[in-house]
């Protein structure tokens, strides 16, 4: 069975962080495709270890945005 998960992928100094939004695995490589390839991972083994009974069952697709916000 396959399982479909939305992720963040960030620029931090010279890393990327690309963090799973369903399920808060977190993982980084030195280029983006190694840190969406490490999260894949993450997350396989996250499922390996932990199982899909609690698994969210996302039903559309997420929507994303930024917002600036002045103080």
């Amino acid at each position: 069975m396959s399982y479909k998960f939305s992720a963040i992928i960030t620029r931090e100094k010279d890393w990327f962080v690309a963090r799973s939004i369903e399920i808060g695995v977190t993982s980084q490589g030195k280029s983006f495709e190694e840190a969406r390839k490490n999260l894949q991972e993450a997350i396989e083994l996250y499922i390996e270890s932990f199982g899909t009974e609690d698994m969210p069952v996302e039903k559309s697709e997420p929507i994303f945005t930024s917002l600036e916000v002045s103080v």
